[in-house]
Formats: structure tokens, C-alpha cells, sequence
């Protein structure tokens, strides 16, 4: 009788255990239950073997993560933010997932079923985008922060830079270029975190059309001996808002570079050059060390 109740008792200590394991409530060492408000809800998708399911997001994506070998998916050639996705086997039936983080720092998350007719084959994810205020805010986007940008978050560089071109303030007076009809100006010079943000703006006050070729950030030396090499550091910009291609005739356009934090030496100077496509109404400006350091910090809280 004892041995009968003994196997008993075991018998209900391993479905104890296992309905524990199921429920994932047993954990070793001092653990915290997740709660459902920390929860990402994810998105549903079906994929099939036969058509390929295209997503398209507001930004371009840095990072894609599948759950299971079923699926494959990639970026679309020439597409920085349309990712493709399809099942690599038919009639899959376990359900999966994959997530996907975006450059403005968005974190997206989707369960994955097979469907031999997938109802929705194009997906656009621009609802997704949010203005920063808590009302329009999507509970599955995430900041995400990413290395370039250091400990700034992207939604908030790209926040800082659409509030700057809205503003249009023009702190900067004394720095610009002009010639042919076409002027390029320093309008303003803003930090933030770690990163300096350059309000430019390219005036068209002829009736041809400027279309831009290229922008040059790059730091020379401010005299340069006969027969010696010139020396030159290029500064990549890590963001741009409204970056324009074309200035129509009697037009105006203004962007906004966002870049790492740096200082000029002594010796140096900070030239910027606008290059036209297929002309040579070329312009460029200069940018010194004290421009630099006077540049207006900007109050994360006024942003808007």
C-alpha cells in the first residue's frame, strides 16, 4: 500500500512539474514574472511557397531575424526598406515569427502561418510612424538604438531635425556662398548628445532648374605649400532630413545634416561644397573651429 502511494505521489510531483514547465513558471534563482504590459503584441502574417510576401517600412532596415528555416526573406534589390519573405517548404504548420528593426529605431515583430492564398501579399508599415506624442504612439514600436548615433535615439535625432527645418530660424548670418543666381547658406548650427545638426539652404533665384550632384563635409589644411599633397579628412553625415535633388527656378529647399560631434584644429577649416549635375554652378563655404563650438544647444524638451 505504501509503495502504491509512493508511486503516487511521484507520479503527481512530475505532472506538477511539467504543467509548471508549460505555463513558464519555473525558473531557477530569483526570478520576475513578465507581466502582459511588457509584452510587443505581434503582427500575423501568411506566407506561401508559390508568391512572395513584400513589407514595406517607413525606414530602411538594419536587421531581420527569422524564427525558422520555413522562411526566408531578404531586402528587395535597389530597396533599402521592402523586405521579401515566402516559405522555402510548402504546407509548413507550425507557426513562426520574425522581427525586424528599422534606421529610425523602430522594433517590428510578426507570427508567420502558411496559407496556400495569403490575403495580403504587399504590407505597408507607415502607420507605424509616430510624432513622439504618447497618443499616436504604436505599443510595438520600440526605440532601438543604434551604434552610429551613439547613446541618442533615432526617432529622437529625427525628431530634433524635422523641428529645426520647421522652425527655419536662421541663426547663422555670415556664412554662405553665392554666384550665378544659385546661394548656399549655413542658416544654423545646433548640438545635441554627442551630435552636431547644419541648417543649409540652397537659393535658386535663376530660371534654370539646380540639380545637385553632390555635398562635401570635409576638413583641409587652411594654407597648403607649393608641391605639397593636400590633406583632407571627409566627415560622412549619419542623417539627413529633406534631402533635396532638385531646386527649381526661383526656388528654395533646406536640409538638415545630422553628424558625429568633432572640433577643427588650429590649423584647419571646414569646407562644404555643393556641386551641380551636368553644370558648374558649383558652391562651397567655409566652417571654422569657432563656428563649432558657439554651436546652439539644443533643449530636447522644446522639441516638437
Amino acid at each position: 500500500m505504501k509503495k502504491v502511494i509512493l508511486m503516487f505521489a511521484l507520479a503527481l510531483g512530475v505532472i506538477g512539474a511539467n504543467a509548471q514547465e508549460s505555463t513558464g513558471d519555473l525558473y531557477h534563482g530569483l526570478t520576475k514574472k513578465l507581466t502582459f504590459d511588457r509584452m510587443i503584441p505581434p503582427h500575423g502574417i501568411e506566407v506561401t511557397y508559390y508568391k512572395t510576401v513584400h513589407v514595406i517600412f517607413p525606414s530602411a532596415v538594419r536587421y531581420v531575424d527569422l524564427g525558422s528555416p520555413n522562411l526566408i526573406a531578404g531586402k528587395a534589390d535597389g530597396a533599402e526598406n521592402v523586405i521579401r519573405v515566402k516559405a522555402t517548404v510548402k504546407n509548413f504548420r507550425t507557426e513562426t515569427n520574425f522581427s525586424v528593426i528599422t534606421e529610425s529605431g523602430s522594433f517590428y515583430t510578426f507570427n508567420v502561418k502558411y496559407a496556400d492564398e495569403p490575403l495580403l501579399l504587399n504590407i505597408e508599415m507607415k502607420d507605424f510612424i509616430h510624432d513622439g506624442s504618447a497618443v499616436n504612439r504604436p505599443n510595438n514600436a520600440l526605440d532601438v538604438y543604434l551604434t552610429e548615433l551613439g547613446s541618442e535615439s533615432p526617432k529622437l535625432v529625427h525628431l530634433i531635425m524635422k523641428s529645426i527645418h520647421k522652425n527655419n530660424d536662421r541663426e547663422i548670418k555670415h556664412i554662405g556662398a553665392k554666384s550665378f543666381g544659385i546661394q548656399y547658406l549655413l542658416r544654423g548650427l545646433y548640438t545635441h548628445n554627442g551630435l552636431l545638426y547644419f541648417h543649409t539652404q540652397i537659393k535658386n533665384s535663376s530660371n534654370v532648374p539646380y540639380d545637385i550632384d553632390f555635398i562635401t563635409f570635409k576638413i583641409v589644411d587652411k594654407k597648403v605649400a607649393k608641391r605639397t599633397a593636400i590633406q583632407e579628412q571627409i566627415i560622412f553625415p549619419l542623417r539627413t532630413f529633406n534631402y533635396a535633388v532638385r531646386v527649381a527656378g526661383n526656388k528654395d529647399e533646406r536640409t538638415i545634416f545630422t553628424m558625429e560631434k568633432f572640433t577643427i584644429p588650429e590649423d584647419k577649416q571646414l569646407i562644404v561644397e555643393l556641386h551641380e549635375k551636368s553644370g558648374g554652378r558649383h558652391q562651397s563655404f567655409i566652417i571654422e573651429n569657432e563656428d563649432i563650438v558657439r554651436a546652439r544647444v539644443i533643449n530636447e524638451l522644446k522639441v516638437k
